[in-house]
């Protein structure tokens, strides 16, 4: 396993070439500027460096997990989950058992979701099926979603 988790350089040439600025690393990332600098605030993506002026002076291991943490919420993952799988990522006591588990976990819940929503498809697709479109006071969608109002 590689690292994810950024580490410092000492040379001064290869720090100026590396250097990102947070809308560049937002850009190459496809990340929100204010999504990075919250992941910074929780501790998800560690502080950059800070340039004599203040600003943030990120490095291309940044950018790489800043990558990973973005492809862990496209696939659904939280951030507790994510938090978890860059800590095994970033040392070699990593194990891919622990990464199944965490991953497992993450498929049932996926899972169960996906249950949900084919028994919302269900309902939804059998009530407008009944629905004639017509200018009519009677309206199945309408009555399914009155159903569930309390009685007054």
């Amino acid at each position: 396993m590689h690292p994810v988790v950024p580490t410092a350089s000492s040379d001064p040439v290869i720090t100026k070439m590396r250097k990102l600025t947070i809308g560049r690393l937002a850009e190459e990332t496809r990340v929100n500027l204010e999504t990075i600098r919250y992941y910074e605030r929780i501790g998800l993506m560690p502080s950059p460096r800070r340039t004599e002026g203040g600003h943030r002076d990120y490095d291309p291991a940044h950018a790489r997990q800043l990558a990973f943490i973005r492809r862990g919420r496209e696939l659904g993952f939280s951030i507790d989950e994510i938090r978890a799988l860059l800590a095994l990522a970033s040392t070699e006591r990593g194990s891919c058992a622990e990464v199944r588990e965490i991953a497992t976990s993450h498929l049932l819940e996926v899972r169960a979701k996906l249950a949900h929503l084919r028994k919302l498809e269900n309902i939804l697709a059998e009530t407008v099926a009944k629905c004639s479109g017509e200018s009519s006071p009677h309206c199945p969608v309408l009555d399914v979603l009155d159903a569930g109002a309390p009685a007054a």
